[in-house]
């Protein structure tokens, strides 16, 4: 775990909570991406931001506290967002790729460059009492194009439910040590769909596609 370098994109309510644990878990090298400024609306999901942050980066409010929590860790900041001309330099030399973004075409920018450079890939994302998790690892099953081979429309203001990110962001960690330590069966292929209404976690089983345009080319 000490010598792991994972890479999370995205410290809103997702990206909070699994950095949080991240680093309590021991990871040793974390880099953060992000290019927002805390806002107060931000503060009902996003655990790692507090009122005496609005105003900062993003990146430098999540820096400060995980220093704190702990300091034996070395954490990379990156103020920025991606692209796909900057997407690689962006995930290079990383053991793992965290989803925690807010919309579906950067999630397809960092999708495809995962693949391309054999990076795995955790998805998760969360809409009202909802979310879903997909584990990508190239070479070995689906991708997201796989699951969606249209990149979906952009919803505006779609409500999120605090405790809803934390429960999905939980999931995907455990996805992240279970990948990076060897231990357990990652849900690699698997669609993770968890619903809060009635507390339960549906699998759904995802087949490599022959038509992906990504995996075809690279995996």
């Amino acid at each position: 775990m000490k010598k792991s370098k994972v890479t999370i994109i995205g410290l809103g309510g997702l990206g909070s909570a699994s950095a949080t644990y991240l680093a309590a878990l021991g990871v040793g090298n974390l880099r953060l991406v992000d290019k927002e400024k805390v806002e107060l609306s931000n503060l009902n999901r996003q655990v790692i931001h507090w009122t005496t942050d609005i105003g900062k980066l993003k990146t430098l409010s999540a820096f400060e506290k995980l220093s704190k929590l702990n300091p034996e860790i070395n954490i990379e900041t990156l103020n920025l967002g991606v692209t796909e001309e900057n997407v690689h330099e962006i995930i290079k030399d990383s053991d793992l790729v965290m989803d925690a973004l807010d919309n579906w075409k950067t999630r397809f920018i960092v999708n495809d460059a995962c693949v391309q450079d054999k990076i795995p890939f955790i998805h998760a994302g969360v809409r009202e009492f909802q979310g879903q998790v997909f584990v990508v690892k190239p070479r070995e099953g689906a991708c997201l194009r796989c699951l969606l081979p249209k990149i979906p429309k952009e919803e505006r203001d779609v409500p999120v439910v605090g405790p809803i990110v934390g429960v999905v962001a939980l999931i995907q960690t455990v996805e992240a040590l279970k990948l990076l330590t060897g231990f357990g069966q990652p849900q690699i292929s698997t669609l993770l769909f968890y619903d809060a209404r009635i507390q339960g976690i549906e699998k759904i089983k995802v087949k490599k596609s022959q038509k992906c345009p990504v995996c075809s080319k690279f995996g």
